[in-house]
């Protein structure tokens, strides 16, 4: 099993969109941000502006091609690169992309998650969770084989495949548009952590 790059890295889950707001599996289906969405990337930009350099300037965005993720994405390069701040570029990895659900999309979120991360149940034509897995690692791993520090702008079920291979427990939601510090571990043992910004 392929493991993470030992570096750290910024991550942020995109902002909110209408399936989002009313609970339903997105996956794969490629649902814009909506009004809210928007404000909280503009909000995640100018936190991150603000205090980027307490942990590590981010130096480059990598970005799924989803236009929920994307358009945060730029919307924070946008903000960081106000007065003051630092043009950023915004790289794109179909690595990045959010987990296919199969017919789960659209629908609302049930309680299958657990028994799809122990790899008992995969919904119908969706991605097992251990496939997510390894292609999130593949993809953030080319993410951290750059220079400076990365911040990757991507989805909630893919940053859960990312916190079971950083050694943490992988069901947990991740808010939109909240930023993340993610630190390798200090010794062999340990688990990466995790600080929140906001």
């Amino acid at each position: 099993m392929t493991k993470l790059i030992a570096r750290p890295y910024w991550y942020l889950r995109h902002g909110e969109t209408d399936w989002n707001a009313e609970g339903r599996s997105q996956g794969r289906s490629d649902i814009p941000l909506n009004a809210r969405g928007i404000a909280q990337a503009e909000a995640a930009g100018a936190l991150l502006a603000r205090d980027e350099a307490a942990y590590a300037p981010i130096a480059r965005i990598v970005a799924s091609p989803l236009v929920r993720a994307l358009r945060t994405a730029q919307i924070v390069a946008q903000a960081m690169a106000a007065p003051g701040g630092h043009p950023l570029s915004v790289a794109v990895d179909d690595g990045l992309q959010e987990v296919c659900f199969g017919d789960q999309e659209g629908q609302p979120m049930g309680h299958w998650y657990d028994s799809w991360i122990a790899g008992d149940y995969t919904p119908n034509g969706a991605e097992p969770f251990a496939e997510l897995r390894a292609r999130a690692v593949a993809a953030v791993n080319r993410a951290l084989d750059g220079e400076g520090t990365v911040l990757i702008v991507c989805h909630g079920a893919m940053f859960r495949a990312l916190r079971s291979a950083m050694g943490l427990p992988a069901n947990v939601r991740l808010p939109n548009a909240t930023p993340l510090w993610v630190r390798p571990p200090a010794a062999a043992a340990a688990a990466w952590s995790l600080d929140v910004m906001g």
